[in-house]
């Protein structure tokens, strides 16, 4: 019997998304004097501004790459790249998680595009990059919030491709470096690897996206919020403190207050460092433990913010249990002692364990979880 941990986690919050508040967060700290105001009154749009010029200052994000706030988190602003860009020329799609294959449902059966060609893989897996065909537009997810599968790099991506990348980050920016000159519309959600509160989305488009919008309109109508032209071209006016519609300028400092949190610790070299760090506790313990492993089968592809675990059963104790109780049951009892909550799989992933890794987890909380989910593994089976 593994006796019972006597230490708990300071922060039991591994949610993979709404993610943790980093460590020195209290609403005392955010700027409230914009609430109540007009988002288009001077000082509230200039609030929203320094969220935009913040972004790009932590994500070292090129100067003529442009940078808007769009509506309905992560989410919102990939279905806004799709229907306003895509239409123009065949499309290759990576599929291998949850929401990567949800954008493959909305091509085909929504947008009804036929040109198209699917690169899926199992969880666990990539597809096969090296077959994407550069004169055609790319849609793919950086990280794989559901599998914990990354793509490891975007040397793939050819300099001289004829399509446009689209490219969904949320949960490996301010985690993982990219190579900006490689991606042309990418988006994320605030609430992933900085913590921020959710319903808001970032969209940021290369100066080849810019183009492809002003010289290209889709044959289908546009809902309102998915609206970023006047007059035929890009309204500019978004990339310096108007949205499209109306933000929550509470959500805008907290988002801001994150953001310099990340500027005051060391940037982006320091986020991803940390996240780094927090993966490298769980591959050794991974290594000392043969009853867990990664769902990523290859480890450079291993994700170092929604980390995936699956379960086996062990070989010295007799149990009648299947893995995915097994799972449930370490969840409920982590969360009964409060040590760790919203650690299960996704809801279509294969059963295991997630925990989140992003730059707002201190390693020392990592390290005592697992502490936890080793006891309760044990003890659970013991009682079988």
């Amino acid at each position: 019997m593994i006796k019972k941990p006597n230490k708990k986690t300071n922060r039991p919050l591994f949610s993979s998304g709404p993610c943790a508040k980093h460590p020195n967060w209290s609403i005392t700290n955010l700027d409230i004097s914009a609430l109540g105001r007009s988002h288009r009154a001077k000082k509230p749009k200039e609030l929203i501004e320094l969220s935009i010029n913040l972004t790009s200052e932590i994500l070292e994000v090129p100067a003529d790459y442009k940078v808007a706030i769009v509506p309905a988190s992560d989410t919102g602003a990939f279905e806004l790249a799709m229907w306003n860009v895509l239409g123009h020329v065949g499309i290759d799609i990576l599929a291998w998680e949850s929401f990567g294959k949800g954008w493959v449902t909305d091509i085909i059966s929504q947008l009804k595009l036929t040109d198209i060609n699917k690169l899926e893989a199992d969880y666990g897996s990539l597809p096969d990059l090296l077959s994407v065909n550069m004169d055609r537009d790319i849609v793919f997810t950086l990280n794989g919030t559901t599998s914990g599968v990354k793509v490891p790099n975007l040397d793939w991506i050819s300099d001289h491709r004829k399509g446009l990348t689209l490219c969904d980050a949320t949960s490996g920016l301010f985690a993982q470096r990219v190579d900006w000159k490689k991606l042309d519309i990418t988006t994320f959600s605030w609430q992933k690897v900085l913590g921020g509160e959710a319903q808001h989305g970032i969209i940021i488009l290369s100066p080849r996206a810019i183009e492809r919008l002003n010289t290209y309109s889709p044959p289908w109508p546009l809902p309102k919020i998915f609206r970023i032209k006047k007059a035929g071209q890009v309204d500019e006016s978004i990339f310096t403190g108007s949205t499209i519609n109306t933000p929550s300028l509470l959500c805008v400092s907290d988002y801001v207050d994150a953001l310099k949190w990340a500027r005051d610790i060391g940037g982006l070299n320091k986020l991803i460092s940390i996240a780094d760090n927090n993966l490298e506790i769980i591959k050794e313990w991974v290594n000392e433990n043969e009853w867990v492993s990664f769902l990523a089968k290859d480890k450079d592809t291993l994700s170092n913010t929604s980390v995936c675990l699956q379960l086996s059963l062990s070989d010295q104790i007799t149990h009648d249990i299947d893995i995915s109780h097994l799972s449930k049951l370490i969840q409920k009892k982590l969360e009964e002692e409060g040590v760790g909550y919203d650690l299960g799989s996704y809801r279509d992933a294969p059963p295991g364990l997630r925990i989140w890794t992003g730059a707002t987890i201190d390693s020392e909380d990592i390290k005592i979880l697992l502490s936890w989910i080793e006891w309760a593994y044990f003890s659970i089976l013991e009682d079988q």
